[in-house]
């Protein structure tokens, strides 16, 4: 089931960079310091995809990757979306910090 957009809003004050775009999606730009180190992190984010089954939409340009998120069969924004972008989150501050 959907959240409403108040609750979206309520989750996304916990998720560091994630923003509410068009009412349906969540999405974050992540920058990095080299187009491989961005190549890299979305091999990543492929494996954690595929560990929920649930795959966001992902754009790359150059040193910065864009991740968006919706729960299309539910219709909108759904704890799945949350919980990824909680792990990507994870990911990338992981991916930071060895850099």
């Amino acid at each position: 089931m959907p959240f409403t957009q108040e609750e979206v809003e309520a989750h996304l004050e916990k998720l560091e960079g994630w923003e509410l775009e068009e009412g349906r999606w969540i999405i974050r730009k992540f920058n990095f310091s080299s187009f491989m180190k961005g190549i890299a992190f979305v091999d990543e984010v492929a494996g954690i995809s595929e560990a929920f089954n649930h795959h966001p939409f992902i754009t790359i340009d150059h040193k910065i990757v864009t991740l968006r998120l919706t729960s299309w069969d539910d219709g909108g924004i759904t704890a799945v979306d949350i919980k990824e972008a909680q792990q990507f989150n994870e990911l990338y501050e992981k991916m930071r910090s060895v850099d």
